[in-house]
């Protein structure tokens, strides 16, 4: 993962680090963050994503390790809850066009505060929790005002293991070895 010093000058990996060590949950965007960023239609018009299963084991060890994970998505998708289901991930927001309050009530749901979650995102509708959050994490192709709010950027593109990335950053961060 890469630190962003456009969004702070003093941002270094070691600051990074420090922001990761406090991080008990992760929330994600799916569109561009979990998958490529596409959406595939098929002729009779089911829609259709990608997962890539280096993001479903990383998952899979932040729950081990205790990090609560969830979903912050402006679509609804059964692709998505389904996803979901299969990873244990039981706190799915769908269709949500105020990420900022889906946001406000986890943090009431879980007593948990801002700078306890990373949110990964990449684009105009993460902002407002890009903003919040502990640690805010984009992806490559994220659009210029995600890159902008981000504290990193992965290496790895959405749908290609950034979420991997970002949990091995945080788990190697509190000195957690999943593997």
């Amino acid at each position: 993962m890469q630190a962003n010093s456009q969004r702070s000058p003093a941002e270094s990996v070691e600051t990074l680090k420090q922001r990761a060590s406090a991080i008990r949950m992760l929330l994600l965007d799916v569109d561009g963050v979990l998958t490529d960023g596409r959406l595939y239609f098929s002729n009779a018009g089911e829609e259709m994503k990608t997962f890539h299963t280096l993001d479903g084991q990383g998952i899979r060890f932040a729950m081990n390790a205790g990090i609560k994970v969830g979903i912050i998505t402006g679509r609804e998708s059964s692709l998505v809850t389904r996803r979901c289901q299969d990873l244990g991930i039981d706190i799915l927001y769908q269709g949500v066009k105020d990420k900022v309050a889906a946001l406000d009530d986890i943090c009431d749901r879980f007593t948990i505060s801002d700078n306890e979650i990373a949110y990964a995102g990449d684009d105009a509708p993460d902002l407002g929790v890009m903003n919040r959050v502990g640690l805010a994490v984009t992806v490559p192709l994220g659009h210029e005002c995600a890159q902008d709010a981000a504290h990193a950027t992965t290496r790895a593109q959405g749908g290609s293991g950034a979420v991997r990335e970002l949990i091995d950053f945080i788990l190697s961060s509190q000195s957690l070895r999943p593997y």
